[in-house]
């Protein structure tokens, strides 16, 4: 059914503008880089200081108006104007479902309240640092290999990364190339500086050149002689953990068993593992 209105007559046109959500950031970009995988940069809100490799609240209204929040690492570095973050997919996850079709000009919910335990002042000074993740446990690292403190206080920095197949890994490969590139960084640090950050990503599906989990490339020492490095130690080697649940507890155990213990903000140790990974199901 039609129903004609004369214009004179007809009501006010309806505001149209989206509504503000309470503390609203605006998406600024997104990228699709497998149909599981997406990254998303947003607007960082004026008063937010953060330490790279902590994460925030991040969301969207639920069906019933209310905020369906999740722990997200923010995967861009403390010192840039926008924040970015990287993504599962899930189907009938009660935020993922909705955020993985956020486009730019959209709006989501982000909590200004940084905290996490994946940041340089939870460990020990060392000569070595291993960022050990599986699937989107990338992205605390994403943060943190960004940033030049990073390098300041670690020697080498061995980025291990985990996936079922190849094209998984392609924003992490993308962010470590284009990191071994950049012309900052190499002035800042000289020509070796990518010797300095060492990348072993590896498949457990697919077939690519480097294939396994990373508990048994460790154990096995194979992930050591690939990449010409000593055993691993504790008085050289310092670590942090972001995976499933599951990938935490079977990596501290390995980390344990080469003589590093677990650290906090308030102890500084050999390792340290991120609890608040969002994982399958969000």
């Amino acid at each position: 059914m039609t129903l004609d209105i004369a214009v004179n007559d007809a009501a006010p046109a309806p505001n149209r503008e989206k509504p503000t959500l309470p503390d609203a950031q605006t998406v600024t970009a997104v990228k699709h880089w497998t149909d599981r995988l997406f990254s998303f940069r947003v607007t960082r809100p004026a008063s937010l200081r953060f330490r790279s490799g902590e994460f925030v609240m991040i969301g969207l209204p639920g069906d019933n108006g209310k905020p369906i929040l999740r722990a997200y690492s923010i995967a861009s570095p403390n010192w840039d104007e926008e924040l970015e973050f990287y993504s599962i997919k899930v189907p009938h996850g009660p935020l993922t479902s909705k955020l993985q079709h956020i486009k730019e000009g959209d709006q989501i919910i982000l909590r200004p309240k940084p905290v996490g335990t994946l940041v340089l002042d939870a460990l020990l000074p060392g000569k070595r640092l291993w960022f050990l993740a599986t699937g989107t446990g990338l992205a605390p690292f994403a943060s943190l290999m960004r940033d030049p403190e990073t390098f300041e206080r670690y020697e080498q920095v061995i980025m291990m990364h985990t996936c079922r197949t190849a094209d998984e890994l392609n924003y992490g490969r993308e962010l470590v190339e284009n990191l071994r590139n950049d012309e900052l960084l190499t002035e800042l640090y000289g020509d070796s500086f990518a010797e300095r950050l060492l990348y072993y990503p590896t498949t457990t599906r697919e077939e690519s050149p480097l294939m396994g989990r990373i508990t048994d490339n460790m154990t096995s020492g194979k992930v050591c002689a690939d990449l010409g490095l000593p055993p691993i130690n504790a008085q050289e080697d310092r670590a942090m953990i972001c995976g499933s649940l599951a990938f935490n507890v079977d990596v501290k155990a390995v980390l344990e068993g080469f003589g590093l213990h677990e650290g906090a903000n308030s102890e500084p140790r050999e390792f340290v593992v991120e609890k608040a990974f969002v994982g399958e199901g969000i």
